[in-house]
């Protein structure tokens, strides 16, 4: 069966996150997005950890479901968590944040004990640690030989495994004589795999892609497809495998539109592409300092092979916009307008879910449902035809599906899938 993952999301105990984003809340937006498995996120502290204990029961193997809900189609969880180390490794300050998956409760259970001694996991539900990233792994996997450990959002500058501010130049350099049991990296919001293919180093690595939400409606806006049983054990096994079979692609952020793909200062209104940072010698022309250095240099600074290339055993990409995003522009007001959400409202009733808008229905069908002009913008959005003044700095993107007055064009896709 076909089902839609998204693996990294956060909670209320999350600093900078909405209130809403409580297990039950969170399990009726995935069933409004069309997603099948959703992380529980931020198992390591403890009122989350009370409340999934109190909320979920055991639905499959290793997933879980509210349980007040009895429909076959309840939303199923999977116990996830994003960690921060900050540690001094060969002479520099690193800072990576990592994306735990655990196989049951016990294993949790066994993990925060650990954590607890080494940190305090009360106080945010990422919590920060000081101990490497190497030692994180080897905790997470004394804790269960079926935990995962998966370096989140591998390229973003500040805190990530290849950041250009604070992290390593390979999974190797961070990891060691450990690295063999990193499978995936996160591609994050800013980079796609088509920008990962350019690094051979990655060639056997399986690239995830997950939200990273901190309010309900981001849920999905990044998410992974899978022909796959309800398991725990089996979702893992495909990313481990990388196995081109039943991971059927990933549904990515274009990533001009992420918040680090082009490199600058946001305060001083410099936005960079990577030959105009070389130029100028990685300083901003406005302050003299340090520009951020965003993803798309990164993985240029990096990578051994040119921009377009393919590995044989890739998992395909599709972009997509959020849908919010889509009737924003269709209907000319802005994302949180009434209009916006009354129409998205209504496309859900009617279409079952976001996803079965975004991915599934056919032109003629949307046309029925959402007029020409929405269906226009999602085939427009499907095929790559938009444009898009890319983000830096922390500051997103802005895309354009009719005017093009954007800077660039959205990165070459994969070819249309079905």
């Amino acid at each position: 069966m076909r089902i839609i993952a998204d693996l990294h999301i956060h909670t209320k105990y999350s600093r900078a996150t909405s209130k809403d984003m409580n297990l039950s809340t969170l399990a009726s937006w995935a069933g409004i997005k069309g997603i099948d498995v959703l992380g529980t996120g931020d198992f390591t502290h403890p009122a989350q950890f009370a409340s999934i204990e109190e909320t979920l029961e055991t639905a499959e193997d290793g997933l879980f479901k509210l349980k007040k809900d009895k429909s076959p189609e309840a939303v199923r969880f999977m116990l996830t968590a994003e960690v921060s180390n900050i540690f001094s490794q060969n002479g520099k300050t690193r800072k990576v944040h990592s994306l735990l998956l655990a196989p049951d409760v016990k294993s949790v259970r066994k993990m925060n004990s650990a954590f607890s001694k080494l940190g305090n996991i009360a106080s945010d539900g990422r919590p920060i640690f000081g101990f490497s990233a190497k030692d994180l792994l080897k905790i997470v996997l004394d804790a269960s030989p079926e935990a995962m450990l998966i370096p989140a959002h591998a390229w973003t500058p500040w805190f990530s495994i290849f950041g250009s501010k604070s992290g390593f130049d390979s999974i190797q350099e961070c990891f060691g004589d450990l690295s063999k049991h990193i499978y995936a990296i996160e591609t994050g919001l800013s980079s796609n795999p088509q920008m990962n293919w350019r690094l051979s180093s990655l060639d056997n690595i399986t690239f995830i892609s997950n939200s990273d939400a901190h309010s309900p409606s981001k849920l999905g806006r990044e998410a992974n497809v899978l022909d796959a049983d309800l398991s725990y054990s089996e979702i893992t096994g495909i990313i481990k495998k990388k196995d081109r079979e039943k991971f059927l692609f990933t549904v990515e952020f274009y990533p001009e539109e992420g918040k680090y793909h082009y490199d600058g200062h946001r305060d001083c209104k410099v936005r960079y592409s990577p030959a105009e940072t070389i130029k100028a010698n990685k300083t901003c022309p406005v302050c003299a300092k340090g520009l951020t250095v965003g993803v798309m240099s990164r993985v240029a600074e990096l990578s051994d092979r040119p921009e377009g290339f393919t590995p044989p055993n890739a998992i395909p990409a599709r972009h997509m916009v959020p849908l919010e995003e889509i009737l924003s522009e269709t209907l000319e007001v802005c994302v949180s307008s009434n209009k916006v959400k009354k129409e998205y409202r209504r496309l859900i009733t009617e279409a079952g879910s976001e996803f079965s808008i975004l991915l599934d229905m056919e032109e003629a069908d949307l046309i029925r449902l959402a007029g020409e002009k929405t269906a226009s913008a999602i085939s427009k959005v499907r095929s790559g035809d938009i444009s898009i003044t890319p983000g830096f700095d922390g500051e997103f993107g802005k895309i354009k599906i009719f005017s093009k007055t954007a800077d660039i064009t959205a990165s070459p896709l994969q070819p249309k899938l079905f």
